[in-house]
């Protein structure tokens, strides 16, 4: 993680604060501060794989894609990821959907931009085909420098892929990156700006692809900001409240993704 505040202090220095000297040189020395951060690092990686639920139950098919928020980077076990709750929620069910033998997977990749989404895709459709699909991705794209509708288009040529081959898709669009106590104010506002003005035009990519959007800064930004336990002592990965909220948040779509899914019948 520690190349995300440099990129985003370059990004900053160059399109904000561009003349104004002492603003740069501020800026610079938050970027010092927040790349001596120790960072939490993937713990499972690819192991996340698991089921959740009663033999009984009908099957579905959760895989997740995505950066590091799709592989639960800030927490040491699975269940305490954003995938693992979403399995347990959608596992347990409601007297409306019912219970549910949940098969979890994950390719995500820690660091991954949407660019990296295209083999992403074509991973989580080896074999057996997934019915539900919840992409987690933006926080490297907002501080990649590259432009927010490239990185939309990335995206919502994922989504398309998805769809075509009849999986429901779910995207938590880039988070509230102005909550991350990792940066220093203004580099945390910057942050912020920047990853709103991407999830606007995520929201619009995936929608037009076909996929249904959770806009994670809006739905749950307000608790991150207020509850510093919602990160992990890094200070800009979710600690498992904090995936516990992003759960919560992506669960009514993902639920309604299931009913609607040929899975999901």
């Amino acid at each position: 993680m520690a190349g995300l505040p440099e990129r985003l202090t370059r990004a900053a220095a160059t399109s904000l604060l561009a003349g104004a000297v002492g603003g740069v040189a501020l800026i610079a020395g938050e970027m010092l501060a927040a790349k001596a951060r120790r960072y939490a690092k993937p713990t499972m990686g690819l192991a996340l794989r698991t089921s959740m639920g009663p033999q009984s139950a009908p099957q579905l098919r959760l895989v997740l894609l995505g950066d590091s928020a799709a592989v639960g980077v800030g927490v040491e076990w699975l269940s305490d990821t954003v995938g693992g709750q979403l399995a347990r929620l959608l596992a347990d069910g409601s007297p409306d959907t019912g219970q549910r033998h949940v098969l979890l997977s994950s390719v995500g990749v820690a660091g991954s931009r949407s660019t990296d989404l295209a083999t992403q895709v074509a991973r989580a459709l080896l074999g057996d085909r997934p019915d539900v699909a919840v992409i987690l991705i933006g926080s490297y794209d907002a501080a990649s420098g590259r432009g927010v509708d490239d990185s939309a288009g990335h995206l919502g040529q994922a989504v398309r892929r998805l769809r075509s081959a009849g999986v429901q898709v779910v995207v938590g669009t880039c988070p509230d990156l102005g909550a991350a106590r990792s940066m220093a104010p203004p580099l945390r506002q910057i942050a912020g700006l920047v990853g709103r003005r991407l999830a606007k035009a995520q929201a619009k990519a995936v929608t037009d692809a076909g996929g249904v959007v959770v806009d994670l800064a809006a739905e749950t930004g307000a608790v991150f900001r207020a509850d510093a336990g919602t990160l992990c002592y890094d200070g800009f990965h979710p600690s498992a409240d904090g995936y516990r909220v992003w759960a919560h948040a992506l669960y009514p779509a993902v639920a309604k993704a299931a009913m609607t899914g040929v899975g999901g019948s």
